[in-house]
């Protein structure tokens, strides 16, 4: 029984000097609920809590960077713009002789390659900056060919070939911003104007579905009219205007700023098809207009095409007027989406600030609830080493060693 009894004692210190040293370990006083069911509560939330923001932080500091990298490459296709305009100024004061013009036409075409290699940019993570989430994809490809008055290996035209829709990412709870200036929004010159050759007047949506504008999902309903369907995109966020057009009775579309209209038909439904706006397309983003429909509208890089032409051709009046117009709404877009990446950059700068200040009072939270006070354990392990050092002495002395104590 004496023996019985002091190990039960022993192996009960044993255990309370075994948790101890794993709250000493871990540097948590709580390791099971049944510790402190309220602060083990509280520290659940914490924990939960804690681990999103430090998400969110390390989303801002991606989303910092992505938009260091846009402003960087925004800022070289700016001076490149601006340098093309320098060109058609001079080649517009009638100074210079036919030659002369031509070998600015020269300087043009490479700064234009030089502009789609831009517009083509890849991140430090191999995604392309101006892609959307198809980030393996280049948003636009040179077509060479010749240029009355030109050399070979001319850029002829740049093709567009889509993009996918602007990544999000989340900086705080619910709240995203976004990441990407898609090539249709950031080398756009000219707003896009789309307007349908038929007839619209007694069309009638056949069954509910949606229609995408700009990535903006549109709902249509059974019944809905062309007026309908306009009176819905105009009460979107997307950056379109929707009327109808007098003269065809159709539905037209205009841009609000310089960029590529993204048009596109919830899947199974046919509502722009039949309207006469877009046509079926298995590369969603790339420009699917219906063969009917009437587009106009330039990227920089036509404006840019359209002034070197008139260079190889000697045309500095058509330089003056249409090459320089074309060159300053290209750059007025290219520094307005400088702009709107300069002002989410500071959006999320301002939020990692406040996550930087916030993780620290949320990390103190934690501690004062599951946090182990370093100089009470320590206290508590001396003394319980010390108790249990002085019983094991005691059963020594206590508790018969050897057979030969049963016998006297």
């Amino acid at each position: 029984m004496p023996n019985n009894d002091m190990q039960y004692y022993l192996r009960r210190q044993e255990e309370g000097l075994s948790n101890i040293q794993s709250k000493i370990a871990s540097q948590k006083r709580i390791r099971e609920l049944r510790d402190d069911p309220l602060a083990a509560s509280h520290a659940v939330r914490y924990e939960s809590y804690l681990a999103r923001l430090e998400r969110f932080e390390k989303n801002t500091l991606y989303a910092k960077d992505h938009y260091t990298e846009v402003d960087s490459y925004l800022r070289e296709s700016n001076d490149i713009l601006q340098r093309i305009r320098e060109l058609s100024v001079q080649g517009a004061t009638g100074t210079y002789t036919k030659e002369d013009l031509k070998y600015m036409a020269v300087e043009v075409n490479e700064l234009l390659k030089e502009l789609v290699s831009l517009s083509n940019a890849v991140g430090s993570d191999g995604k392309q900056l101006f892609a959307g989430d198809k980030a393996v994809t280049e948003p636009f490809r040179i077509v060479e060919g010749t240029v009355p008055g030109g050399g070979e290996s001319m850029v002829v035209r740049v093709e567009y070939r889509g993009a996918g829709s602007e990544r999000k990412t989340e900086i705080t709870d619910q709240i995203y911003t976004d990441l990407d200036i898609g090539g249709g929004e950031a080398f756009w010159a000219e707003k896009m104007q789309i307007y349908s050759t038929l007839d619209a007047t007694n069309y009638r949506v056949p069954g509910d579905s949606s229609i995408y504008v700009d990535g903006y999902e549109i709902p249509v309903t059974v019944g809905d009219t062309v007026q309908a369907i306009a009176a819905k995109i105009n009460d979107s966020s997307a950056p379109v205007k929707a009327y109808i057009d007098p003269e065809t009775k159709g539905l037209a579309l205009e841009g609000t700023n310089a960029h590529l209209i993204r048009l596109d038909d919830r899947q199974g439904s046919r509502v722009l098809q039949d309207l006469g706006i877009i046509s079926a397309n298995s590369d969603p983003g790339a420009p699917n207009w219906h063969p009917s429909a009437r587009v106009s509208g330039g990227s920089a890089f036509d404006m840019v095409i359209r002034l070197r032409d008139a260079l190889f051709r000697g045309d500095s009046d058509f330089v003056g007027s249409q090459g320089i117009g074309g060159m300053d709404l290209a750059l007025t877009n290219i520094q307005s989406r400088i702009t709107v990446n300069g002002s989410r950059q500071e959006r999320v700068e301002q939020t990692w600030e406040r996550l930087n200040q916030e993780i620290p009072n949320v990390t103190a939270a934690l501690s004062r609830e599951a946090g182990l006070d370093f100089a009470t354990a320590a206290t508590d392990l001396s003394m319980m080493q010390f108790a249990h050092k002085a019983a094991l002495q005691a059963a020594a002395k206590i508790l018969p060693s050897t057979l030969l104590d049963f016998l006297r």
